[in-house]
């Protein structure tokens, strides 16, 4: 590609009065050849505290050759993450949403201050893949993201098990359902390499986001982290980024209202996390898109659940993968009009339409239902409204769960308090378990919840106890469990007036969720 004036690159680097920073950029072994074509940011989410992102380095110097090979010389930069898995349960929790902010503000500015042409986000663990893709909204030069791939499953008495099967473990431990030694042999098994956790989890579901709403190539985010042809595709998005340029096509021309749509969809046919709200309400506010909560329930109703995934599934990434893919996910979608926007643009320049038709389904896979079939008629995104959340709240809905409820609250002011009453056996069938102060501003930093939803599952209590907070949860959470309670309670919400005994009801096909408290007493006790 022949350089052009008009690039953003050409202010720092052309003319008389650049001569001292391209004389920097000389010193590290950028060349005037280099230095005359397009620039294309590199922005790696590698870090040394987690298997999710542990690859990124290696798959870097990969997507540089690509970019090279193009016609663009690469700079590469990296940023902050936060591993949810290895922080779960602990005050370090309360720095993974945050986390978010900081990679999307660190990546801008660097985008901002050296005026890249194009760029490339490289990402992985949760909040790596929002907080870039914010990033490539704020700066709306040509991009692409890659998400670096999801963990093979471990190996556990001959079954595939994941990240979340230790945090149930936990709780089976202190129910006395697993010995020591099978404990140990879960905890050495579970996470067998690098990736992402390799269920429907927050990476996974926000990977699957990416491609249907078309920042990522579809078909390249769902190569697992280990295979090699994730080599491939990350060559490939090398080239890809050029050509992006070359069509000056941009993050705000690809994240459209339709686009939004095909995201939701895509986690409720998939079963994802229920952090996909608070990701894409955030993502639609930097793009301009008018996007509420209200607008997740009508489209994940009229969706069908697919994918048989974990936590609530059978399967793992790795499976969809060798089904055929997320493309195959958005190919069954079409099979109805009306479940995708296919349409939309996508950052190859083909339509997710056209995108998905070129799926191909392996012959006897299991791993992704028809729509004619499916797992369950609608998805598994379900916002629900009453007493105890005004404004809201979020509750995910797969195959098995429990659609009415009604109970005493067990009220606890934090996480750990929560936890200990687990531990210890205090949490009883029938039970509605109320963790508050852990919103945004509460927390502070809206925790997930995994460590104490794991250890109800794992005590045996899933089927019988209920949750709610403030709070957020891991997409490997399953049950009847309800998040994102709005208003929080730092913020005067109904939730703070719940005390021990309340009685609360849970009524998912109402999307109600009340306690038997009058407006008045409320209102009192609040007071």
């Amino acid at each position: 590609m022949a350089p052009d004036s008009k690039l953003p690159s050409r202010v720092i680097l052309e003319g008389d009065e650049r001569a001292g920073a391209r004389s920097m950029l000389k010193a590290i072994g950028f060349t005037d050849a280099d230095l005359a074509k397009p620039i294309v940011g590199i922005a790696n989410t590698w870090i040394e505290t987690m298997p999710c992102n542990y690859h990124l380095r290696e798959l870097a110097a990969i997507v540089k050759d690509g970019v090279r090979a193009a016609g663009g010389t690469p700079m590469e930069l990296n940023t902050i993450a936060i591993s949810d898995g290895v922080t779960m349960g602990t005050e370090g929790m309360k720095a993974s949403l945050i986390s978010r902010e900081v990679i999307a503000d660190s990546i801008e500015l660097v985008g901002r201050g050296h005026m890249f042409d194009a760029m490339i986000a490289l990402v992985a663990c949760d909040k790596t893949v929002p907080g870039a893709a914010m990033a490539l909204i704020r700066l709306n030069v040509p991009s692409v993201l890659l998400y670096g791939g999801s963990i093979a499953p471990g190996k556990f008495n001959g079954k595939d098990v994941t990240l979340v099967d230790v945090f149930e473990a936990i709780g089976a431990k202190a129910a006395g359902k697993i010995s020591d030694a099978d404990f140990k042999k879960l905890e050495d098994s579970a996470c067998p390499g690098a990736g992402a956790c390799g269920g429907q989890f927050t990476a996974n579901t926000m990977s699957t986001i990416m491609e249907f709403i078309g920042l990522s190539p579809m078909g390249f985010n769902g190569v697992p982290a280990t295979d090699p042809k994730k080599a491939e595709v990350a060559y490939k998005t090398g080239e890809l980024v050029m050509d992006v340029l070359k069509r000056n096509l941009r993050p705000r021309d690809i994240l459209t209202r339709k686009a939004f749509e095909n995201a939701i969809a895509s986690v409720a046919a998939t079963g994802g996390s229920t952090n996909s709200v608070l990701h894409l309400l955030a993502l639609a506010r930097e793009a301009g898109v008018q996007l509420t909560i209200d607008d997740f329930d009508p489209i994940s109703t009229r969706t069908p659940l697919l994918a048989d995934l974990k936590p609530a599934g059978r399967f793992v990434a790795t499976d969809v993968f060798r089904a055929g893919g997320i493309p195959l996910v958005a190919k069954k979608l079409l099979e109805r009009p009306g479940l995708l926007n296919e349409d939309a643009v996508t950052v190859t320049g083909r339509t997710v339409g056209e995108e998905a038709r070129k799926a191909v389904e392996t012959a006897g896979q299991q791993v992704v239902a028809s729509v004619d079939k499916p797992l369950k008629k609608s998805g598994g995104l379900v916002i629900l409204k009453g007493n105890i959340a005004p404004d809201g709240c979020v509750v995910k809905i797969t195959a098995h769960e429990r659609l009415q409820h009604r109970g005493p609250a067990r009220v606890f002011n934090c996480e750990e308090d929560a936890m200990r009453a687990v531990m210890s056996k205090s949490i009883k069938a029938g039970d509605v378990v109320v963790i508050r102060y852990e919103g945004p501003r509460g927390g502070p930093g809206m925790r997930e919840m995994l460590s104490v939803t794991g250890a109800i599952v794992g005590e045996g209590l899933g089927e019988s106890v209920a949750l709610l907070t403030d709070g957020r949860f891991s997409g490997g959470t399953r049950g009847l469990m309800v998040g994102h309670v709005a208003p929080e309670a730092a913020r005067g919400g109904p939730i703070a007036a719940l005390a021990d005994g309340d009685i609360v009801v849970f009524d998912v096909e109402k999307r109600r969720l009340d306690a038997e408290l009058s407006d008045g007493e409320i209102k009192k006790r609040l007071a």
